[in-house]
């Protein structure tokens, strides 16, 4: 029953986005191992890693468009959720140095050798277990949206002030992670990573490996929303977004669909940013940077807020124009570029790239229904 019911909610537009994710899940790791360096169709490893990076800044981009676009929560401190799931993923990866550390330490991170921690902390315990990090990385960030969630919504705190607030959260993380007694790096953060489940992380074929999780984890991710948004769930929560007072009046708990909803894409962000860190590298508290979630926000909105395949393309697409831009001429500009396509994706296509087609393609299919339905005069009798 509930396979018929994620196939009912899948449309064609839903199965053709799905099968083009896994076609390149599948081509993008053949052109990289399968093809000779020598040939034209040769895709490289740094090329790999960086579009593994897209994926997972698609995946953040979609739990955002679950919230904001389905339910009108705007949350301008996703990121927080994001850098605590890659840390925790990164707690793991330390661990599995050891002794090849640059202090040769078993048991403690270089950072903490260097700063003279006398031992462990109790909170860096079991991540040397992969199973305990990959819990971690869904309950640290569902944890803290769930009891974030619980006071801001029972409070009834919407709009703008909900928007601060999530801001001043990530701040405030940002400031704890910086500080060297926080246990997690300082300014630095963690970086230095060997190995992944045994594997080394700087392999071509983990490289691969870890582009085709991504796709898949953003496919499983795409999935979950697209089966939310099409069940009588998402109509209450597109009800909550159009008219939340009405929608309490009728009955319904509002704040118990928020905060489901709210910790659903907390968990979703956090598995996004585990999958990150392996990919880039490193963690730092620059990730929980308020200006990295409001551009996370700006991806949404270009691709098209409330489309779900649009969040992923206008993450795709900004995350591009960032790379292309900033390794030349126009590097300095970057932000203003950013902030000026938002601008007139704001003026011009309030509906992002995505919804506005959709709409276009909607008037064109409503005008030709109401050619065919339109009665045709009859021809006036001779004379």
């Amino acid at each position: 029953m509930m396979t018929s019911f994620v196939a009912r909610s899948l449309d064609r537009g839903a199965l053709a986005f799905l099968a083009i994710l896994a076609g390149l899940a599948i081509l993008v790791p053949a052109l990289n191992l399968l093809v000779p360096e020598t040939s034209a169709l040769h895709l490289p490893t740094y090329l790999v890693a960086l579009f593994g990076k897209y994926t997972c800044y698609a995946l953040l981009a979609l739990s955002i468009d679950l919230i904001w676009g389905y339910c009108g929560i705007l949350s301008l401190g996703h990121g927080a959720f994001f850098a605590l799931g890659g840390y925790a993923m990164g707690m793991y990866l330390m661990r599995q140095i050891g002794p090849r550390g640059v202090y040769a330490n078993p048991i403690l991170p270089d950072f903490m050798v260097f700063l003279n921690w006398p031992e462990l902390p109790v909170y860096w315990y079991g991540f040397q277990y992969f199973a305990y990090a990959a819990l971690m990385v869904l309950l640290v960030p569902g944890i803290l949206a769930f009891v974030f969630g619980w006071f801001a919504f029972r409070s009834r705190v919407t709009g703008v002030y909900l928007s601060i607030i999530t801001q001043a959260l990530t701040y405030a993380l940002l400031l704890g992670f910086f500080r060297n007694n926080f246990g997690f790096g300082g300014n630095n953060g963690l970086t230095d990573f060997k190995d992944i489940l045994g594997f080394n992380v700087q392999a071509p074929g983990t490289r691969a490996a870890l582009f085709a999780l991504s796709v898949a984890a953003l496919m499983l991710g795409f999935v979950i929303c697209r089966v939310i948004v099409a069940s009588k769930f998402g109509k209450v929560l597109i009800a909550i977004r159009d008219a939340e007072s009405r929608t309490r009046f009728l009955g319904y708990r509002v704040e118990s669909y928020k905060l489901f909803i709210f910790t659903l894409s907390a968990c979703m962000a956090g598995v996004a940013g585990a999958l990150y860190v392996p990919q880039v590298g490193i963690i730092n508290p620059s990730e929980f940077a308020p200006a990295n979630s409001i551009e996370a926000v700006i991806w949404v909105a270009v691709g098209g807020r409330g489309t779900l395949t649009g969040a992923v393309i206008g993450a795709v697409l900004v995350n591009y124009g960032k790379t292309y831009f900033t390794s030349g001429a126009l590097a300095p500009y970057w932000l203003f570029l950013l902030g000026s396509l938002f601008v007139v994706v704001t003026l011009a296509l309030p509906r992002g790239v995505v919804g506005t087609f959709r709409h276009w393609k909607a008037e064109r299919r409503e005008r030709a229904t109401s050619q065919r339905a339109a009665p045709v005069a009859a021809p006036s009798a001779a004379e």
